[in-house]
């Protein structure tokens, strides 16, 4: 039990990267759509190339969106507009009309006869406004270009003409027309005054009603046109992919896709997703274990990596299921920028490879979809290189929007044979899409917080010698910080030439002694006077003050929130290397051996590198101010000297760094050194 208990610890990494492999094949798979695939890819207006093709089952013809469309918009133009009488309306509007216009000629001069008469020609009028209906003609939904509109009276439907509704438009004309020849009688003015006051529409809009009867006429729609018996031969080889055949092969194509065809497959269907998905995340890892070992041996790294595609994953998994016609709103073009920022433009590059053709499975038109997405992430990968600066990532988002035009105007004319049919939507997703792309500076930023990284635009934030603690680090020990720009530069140069991060050890370079700022004039840098502290105390004590600037700096910079990765380079520059100074003090002191353990840095040893890079180029500057009148020979044994007594000492042996690359750091560092220290000749004053 001991023994496996001491496997699983030897080999917990190893089994960590296990398990995350296993849960990120099971979530993928999780989130696919669990359809089946169709085995072949064809396009409109191009040859058949595999063999003759015969219906496997029995599957009817779908008609094609633009045709359902076509037929929704007929039903809609041809759809009846129902209008509703109101015979209450009516009864009331006569009532109140009669009592009126009684009253009116109850105190009337007129003769019997002319007061029949002008009830006659009230009743007339009232009769003919209400045989059809007096329309309320306010409401928008009325289509007042309408031939026929169909009338309800109670249980009775009726086709009329629409104009034969009178309008409120309409009402005073008529009345003027029909109640006599102007000029008109004071009995006649009064009558129509009371007309026209009275008078009420009686016909609405009946919408409610209308829109029903249109949802049952939609409802008729036949969504097929035709049947396809199995063995029937759908297209033989060579045949050009358009009309009929093209709606058959769109037709079996989405029936393999479909849920229900797919419910007696779906063990084999989630068997086959869960190989490819397994192959896709396999090539990742064996990807990150042979060409970035020190990515692979970190699980947080590759937990970052793991999540970042199950991410888009589940991004386009999340728009497929509620509307694949915006897959291409998905900034999917972040996953390489995030991991070019974290990483490098290869992983980057690699990762959106594999991630696009996993999305290959679940998205329609996956060939169209795949080249624009892999087009897409090179042009992000060329273009974009330094995300701190806004104005390089919005023209490279414009660049990669205007790639998306490009390629998708080109898939367009190539399947429709011209211009005319694009689709214009499309053009509007992709903006949408490059506008979504700006979105990746805040979300680094959340990355960082939560996965403890440091992108390459946080390390030059960091490199920026005005930032607080640069800036106390010059006021309160500013030979250390001279020192430590100098480093800087050594390391940075010396980077450069054996391609390790340059910007990392740049950063960790301006921030590897600001331990010193506790006690700043013990060390000789910041010394401007010939009194020296040391000489008041032993050497121990000297030793010990010189050993905790290290401490100090892990300290400070934890309370300053600096990154993890800058605080390794202030844990490793000195490695565990002796105080020698001190320590030859102290055996000068006691005449003997002393316990070297007392003058001892107390590591750890360089694990990368950067950190070796900033170890070999401290020791040299700091030990090069000691010369009083260097030479390039003495510069070039000074770098041999001490490189060689680093690497005798074991400093290097955690750190990834060939013989060859120290040969070539040290002649970095010899060049530079000279550069520094040359001596121009003395001029006549």
């Amino acid at each position: 039990m001991k023994k496996i208990i001491n496997k699983l610890l030897v080999n917990h990494s190893l089994i960590y990267k296990l398990f995350l492999y296993i849960v990120t094949i099971v979530l993928v798979v999780y989130l696919f759509p669990k359809g089946g695939q169709f085995k072949y890819e064809f396009q409109k207006g191009k040859p058949w190339q595999y063999e003759n093709y015969y219906a496997p089952f029995d599957f009817a013809i779908k008609k094609s969106k633009e045709e359902i469309d076509k037929e929704k918009l007929q039903i809609a133009k041809t759809s009846k507009q129902f209008y509703a009488y109101n015979e209450e309306v009516v009864l009331n509007t006569k009532k109140a009309i009669f009592t009126s216009v009684n009253k009116v000629l109850s105190n009337s001069k007129l003769s019997e006869a002319a007061k029949n008469n002008l009830i006659q020609k009230v009743r007339s009028i009232v009769d003919e406004i209400y045989e059809y209906g007096y329309l309320e003609d306010t409401n928008n939904q009325i289509d007042k270009n309408l031939d026929v509109i169909t009338l309800r009276k109670g249980n009775k439907i009726q086709d009329i003409k629409f104009n034969k509704l009178f309008k409120s438009s309409q009402i005073l004309e008529f009345l003027n027309t029909k109640i006599g020849v102007q000029p008109y009688t004071e009995e006649q003015n009064a009558i129509l005054s009371i007309l026209y006051k009275e008078l009420k529409p009686n016909v609405v809009f009946d919408e409610g009603f209308t829109k029903k009867m249109l949802q049952e006429n939609l409802s008729k729609i036949s969504y097929t046109k035709g049947l396809v018996s199995e063995k029937e031969r759908i297209i033989f080889k060579g045949d050009i992919v358009e009309g009929k055949k093209l709606a058959i092969l769109n037709s079996i194509k989405s029936e393999f896709e479909s849920q229900v065809w797919s419910k007696s497959n779906y063990n084999w269907i989630v068997f086959g997703y869960t190989i490819l998905v397994a192959l896709a995340f396999l090539m990742l890892l064996l990807f990150l274990k042979k060409y970035r070992v020190e990515i692979f041996e970190n699980n947080n790294k590759v937990t970052f990596i793991f999540f970042n595609i199950v991410l888009i994953v589940l991004l386009i998994t999340l728009i497929v299921k509620y509307d694949a016609k915006y897959i291409y709103v998905a900034p999917i073009v972040i996953l390489p920028l995030v991991l070019k920022a974290f990483f490098d433009a290869r992983l980057g590059l690699f990762s959106h490879v594999l991630t696009v053709l996993l999305l290959g499975f679940i998205v329609p038109n996956s060939f169209e979809f795949i080249f624009l997405q892999i087009i897409a992430g090179i042009v992000t990968i060329l273009t974009i290189s330094e995300l701190h600066k806004r104005a390089n990532l919005f023209i490279s988002v414009l660049q990669i929007t205007f790639v998306y035009f490009v390629a998708y105007f080109a898939f367009s004319i190539i399947q429709e044979g011209n211009a005319q049919n694009l689709n214009w939507e499309k053009f509007i997703y992709f903006a949408l899409n490059g506008g979504a792309t700006l979105f990746v500076l805040p979300l680094i930023y959340i990355f960082e917080k939560m996965f403890g990284l440091v992108s390459d635009e946080s390390l030059k934030e960091l490199s920026d010698t005005n930032s607080k603690l640069l800036r106390q680090l010059a006021e309160k020990a500013p030979g250390t910080f001279q020192h430590s720009l100098q480093v800087a530069n050594l390391a940075e140069a010396s980077a450069n030439e054996i391609n390790a991060n340059s910007v990392l050890v740049r950063t960790g370079a301006l921030y590897h002694d600001i331990g010193k700022m506790d006690n700043p004039m013990y060390f000789t840098e910041n010394q401007s006077t010939n009194v020296n502290p040391h000489n008041e105390l032993t050497p121990k004590d000297s030793a010990h003050i010189i050993i905790n600037h290290v401490i100090k700096g892990v300290e400070l910079a934890k309370k300053n929130h600096i990154p993890d990765r800058i605080i390794d380079f202030i844990r490793t520059h000195h490695g565990t290397s002796l105080v020698y100074y001190f320590y030859k003090k102290e055996e000068e002191l006691n005449g003997g051996e002393v316990d070297s353990s007392y003058f001892q840095y107390p590591g750890p040893i360089p694990f990368s590198k950067e950190t070796a890079i900033l170890m070999m180029c401290d020791a040299v500057e700091a030990a090069s101010r000691s010369l009083k009148e260097p030479t390039a020979q003495m510069l070039d044994n000074l770098v041999e000297k001490i490189v060689s007594k680093q690497l005798e000492d074991g400093q290097f042996m955690n750190a990834d760094i060939t013989f060859k690359e120290l040969q070539t750091i040290k002649k970095v560092l010899k060049k530079k050194l000279k550069n520094i220290y040359h001596l121009r000749i003395d001029y006549p004053e």
